[in-house]
């Protein structure tokens, strides 16, 4: 089991951001510095950001377009304008998914506190291009991991990829296992993941997985599907 920390990643950002880019795929950013040490990508998951919007601080309008954006909120709200759901809050422990597809969006994301937040960004490219851009919307279930990305052509609740990503949420002394390649994030608390201890900030992926939480946490868990 390989492990990145976040606190080994070079500090980052824009405009009122201030992010750490765990993940960039190689084949979508273009070759890495040698001293990145962020990790590769799996399937068509190609970008993990963890960022803090300065208090209401904004991304300014930008646009996506063949690109699937998943926003998690970790702490605090961020407000969402564009031309998609316009004027949406996306509240602590929410998620969003919006599917960019032939059209593509725009879409700017305002912090509306005046303290600081935590949101992490995560970008996965589409199976099949042109298709029709969409979003989706989901809150994090107790003691259980919430689907949020990836399934067949025919799902209803999340957009369709043979690249899932789902999102745990869990109490103290909870045990799960995985067993096929995967990536997980660690966004709260403390775990054993085969064995070693992870915290908030930890980034690791191998193959098979389990895990027991030392406190409660929160962890995102990507992998494929045939």
């Amino acid at each position: 089991m390989e492990i990145l920390h976040k606190k080994d990643i070079a500090q980052g950002g824009f405009a009122g951001i201030r992010e750490k880019q765990m993940v960039k795929k190689s084949r979508v950013f273009g070759r890495k510095a040698p001293n990145d040490t962020s990790f590769d990508g799996m399937g068509n998951f190609v970008y993990l950001s963890d960022a803090n919007f300065v208090p209401n601080g904004e991304t300014g309008m930008h646009p996506h377009k063949e690109i699937d954006v998943i926003s998690f909120m970790v702490n605090g709200r961020v407000l969402h304008k564009g031309t998609m759901e316009d004027g949406k809050i996306l509240d602590e422990h929410e998620i969003q998914v919006q599917r960019g597809g032939g059209t593509g969006f725009l879409h700017n994301e305002i912090n509306p506190d005046s303290t600081e937040n935590r949101m992490i960004q995560m970008w996965c490219l589409p199976e099949i291009s042109g298709q029709n851009d969409g979003y989706k919307k989901y809150t994090l279930k107790e003691n259980s991991f919430t689907q949020i990305y990836g399934g067949t052509k025919d799902a209803v609740d999340t957009f369709n990829s043979h690249t899932y990503i789902e999102i745990g949420s869990f109490s103290k002394g909870k045990n799960f296992s995985f067993e096929q390649s995967y990536m997980a994030y660690i966004t709260k608390g403390k775990i054993l993941a085969n064995g070693k201890e992870v915290q908030d900030g930890d980034l690791i992926r191998g193959e098979n997985l389990k895990l027991e939480t030392i406190e409660d946490s929160h962890i995102i868990l990507i992998h494929t599907k045939e």
